[in-house]
């Protein structure tokens, strides 16, 4: 399995960072915990913002719900405070309450405050409908699986069908967890911006894969089931650019056009979901003075949406690239796109 750029194809301008993924922003880790056996094609994927605990030193967050066809949930007070609190756990639609539980037990443990002398914790859990490769009926996550994707975190991560991947298609073939980072140089100094998606979503005839239209050669070769439009993706953006809850909430909503850049139409029943996060800076709990934070001007602005664009345009094609062929419940099978390379370089190489 070879990723975009081993193939040749480097989309958009940007640098990219030496791991080309999430893993490129300073503290940021990744940890999967994958159930595969028979109908199982499911999992649980942790992003780990940074180090230390995050209840009690908090991380500047935005999110942005492109469309809202979704069961996420944290959401609210993120949007609300503009805070991140917990790592990001993602699974598919009917683990999401087994997930929040298990983050919840992985808190508890972390902070014995939580509750009782302070606050509750706001646990953010994002999913996408893996049923139609999973036996999403079976409930086969349980909370304990939390922990061990959190323990497992790691900047080296895998990608494809793994984790909450496991089960996911995406444009009719496989899908999963796709990751890529770019540089921004801003006078001499130099952010990251890191991009992971979980992506489930798209018809075939849609794919794109830097302007060229290859789900159109593939469909004509290997033509999937019928399909209403009605996947899902959740786009996590971190950066270590010092930025505002309402910089990063901007960054989010440029995650929309990454994702309608491989082909997407953001269909009536998909849920597209983007968060971001800032490690620049930590907010302190019970802080009583403010804290003091230079965010970047809005005025280079561009330079950053520019990153995350291009970042999730990568990760999409990454996420399929990188996933193997699967067969799942009832004998449904998702072939990867790494088996069609042919119409890929082939498309590249004419352009």
């Amino acid at each position: 399995m070879v990723r975009a750029r081993e193939m040749g194809i480097e989309i958009g301008f940007m640098p990219i960072g030496p791991k080309n993924s999430i893993g490129d922003v300073q503290g940021v880790s990744v940890g999967h915990v994958t159930l595969d056996d028979g109908p199982v094609k499911t999992g649980v994927t942790a992003i780990i913002p940074g180090p230390g605990n995050t209840f009690r030193h908090k991380f500047p967050a935005g999110c942005h719900v492109i469309n809202g066809f979704g069961k996420s949930v944290g959401l609210v007070q993120m949007e609300e405070l503009g805070t991140l609190e917990t790592p990001i756990v993602l699974t598919n639609t009917l683990s999401v309450g087994d997930c929040v539980r298990g983050l919840v037990d992985e808190m508890l443990a972390l902070d014995e405050g939580i509750g009782d002398t302070t606050g509750t914790v706001n646990s953010v859990v994002c999913e996408c409908n893996d049923g139609f490769l999973n036996d999403i009926r079976g409930l086969n996550v349980n909370p304990r699986h939390v922990g061990e994707a959190v323990r497992s975190a790691s900047p080296d991560f895998s990608m494809g069908d793994v984790g909450a991947g496991k089960g996911m298609s995406c444009y009719q073939l496989k899908g999963g967890i796709g990751s890529s980072s770019r540089l921004v140089d801003l006078d001499g100094v130099r952010y990251t911006v890191g991009v992971l998606v979980l992506s489930n979503f798209g018809e075939m005839r849609d794919l794109s894969i830097d302007g060229i239209k290859v789900g159109k050669a593939i469909f004509r070769e290997a033509p999937p089931e019928r399909l209403k439009e009605q996947g899902s993706i959740i786009a996590i953006v971190a950066t270590d650019a010092p930025m505002t809850s309402r910089q990063l909430k901007r960054l989010c909503k440029r995650a929309s056009v990454g994702i309608v850049r491989t082909g997407a139409y953001i269909g009536n029943g998909s849920g597209e979901i983007a968060l971001a996060f800032s490690t620049a800076y930590r907010i302190p709990h019970e802080g009583v003075k403010p804290v003091e934070v230079s965010p970047v001007s809005d005025n280079l602005a561009n330079r950053f949406f520019r990153a995350v664009v291009e970042a999730t345009e990568e990760s999409v094609i990454d996420s399929m690239l990188l996933s193997s062929p699967v067969e799942g419940r009832e004998g449904r099978k998702r072939r990867s796109l790494a088996e069609f390379k042919e119409h890929i370089v082939g498309g590249y190489e004419r352009c």
